[in-house]
């Protein structure tokens, strides 16, 4: 079980990156937004004692200079902990000053994440207090729509699908448009994506649909917290991505991960908005401090809620 006081710092570390890269909402140039919230991250980390190991980062230490997966982070050897990362899961939100740009991580001990490579993933998520496997990645959507408005006691017109509004997904986007349910399409922000799932306070019943391996990994984090249900599979897609699966220990490319598969275990997960969001809200500048809201998650302490922080410039 992962210390407590975990928690706290790991707040700390998702608020500071929101907060650096918050400096370049607006200003169209979402690498540099994305390098501010990186280099906040790392630095962060490594001032806490923990032996901590990236499993999800921003690439291979080939592609990545910093929190690369593998790298270790901390100043001491112990508690050992994974760590998962994605310092700015929307990026071009964040370049474009465009809701629901947010930093966020997640940490577990050693061994209970999927180390997923950076690839596509397909995906599945719904709330809590539902039957097992009550949708299904490899069910049909109109089914799966059908059998999630029975089991919600909904009506299927009712029923609100959020999707990457993506070419790959128009076949799915026609579908549930033909049974008349609703449709919330995003342009970014996977991780948010699958957990307005589970949120009582969103219109979204189901997400679907195919996205980033790593962001997957991190929704599947806060959907445990939750309660909810959350399917995958990797969509491997050439030569050099079945090497890197290999590489990270993954055998069966064709296996169909439950959350159980992918968060092991007890994990904390932190969002810390950059800008206003439906989960967050954004980074607020004060004279000389400023405001930070996170959406913080402790599996094991039935601790979830959104934590507001100020902190001194």
């Amino acid at each position: 079980m992962l210390d407590p006081k975990l928690l706290d710092q790991i707040i700390d570390v998702a608020a500071v990156a929101a907060y650096k890269s918050s400096l370049f909402k607006g200003k169209g140039d979402k690498n540099a937004a994305d390098q501010a919230a990186v280099d906040a991250m790392r630095t962060q980390l490594n001032s806490m004692r923990i032996n901590g190991k990236v499993v999800i980062g921003e690439g291979e230490m080939d592609e990545a200079p910093m929190l690369y997966i593998g790298e270790t982070l901390g100043k001491s050897d112990h508690p050992k902990i994974d760590i998962a990362v994605d310092p700015l899961d929307g990026t071009t939100l964040a370049a474009n000053n465009q809701p629901n740009a947010i930093s966020v991580i997640s940490i577990s001990e050693e061994g209970m994440l999927l180390q997923a490579p950076d690839t596509y993933m397909d995906k599945i998520s719904v709330g809590p207090n539902l039957p097992n496997n009550i949708v299904d990645l490899d069910e049909n959507i109109k089914n799966n729509i059908k059998n999630l408005a029975i089991a919600k006691k909904k009506n299927i017109e009712d029923i609100c699908v959020c999707l990457l509004e993506r070419e790959r997904h128009n076949h799915l986007i026609e579908d549930a448009k033909s049974l008349g349910a609703k449709l919330k399409l995003i342009s970014d922000g996977d991780v948010a994506g699958s957990i307005f799932s589970s949120l009582k306070t969103s219109e979204v019943d189901m997400y679907l649909g195919i996205g980033g391996a790593p962001e997957g990994v991190l929704a599947a984090s806060a959907i445990k917290c939750l309660g909810g249900q959350f399917q995958a599979r990797l969509k491997i897609q050439d030569d050099n991505e079945i090497k890197r699966a290999t590489n990270l220990g993954i055998q069966d490319f064709d296996k169909k991960y439950y959350l159980d598969d992918l968060v092991k275990g007890d994990v904390i997960f932190c969002a810390s908005g950059v800008t206003d969001g439906e989960l967050v809200s954004g980074v607020k500048l004060k004279d000389k401090e400023y405001e930070t809201e996170t959406f913080a998650l402790h599996y094991s302490q039935k601790f979830f809620k959104k934590v507001k922080k100020t902190y001194q410039l």
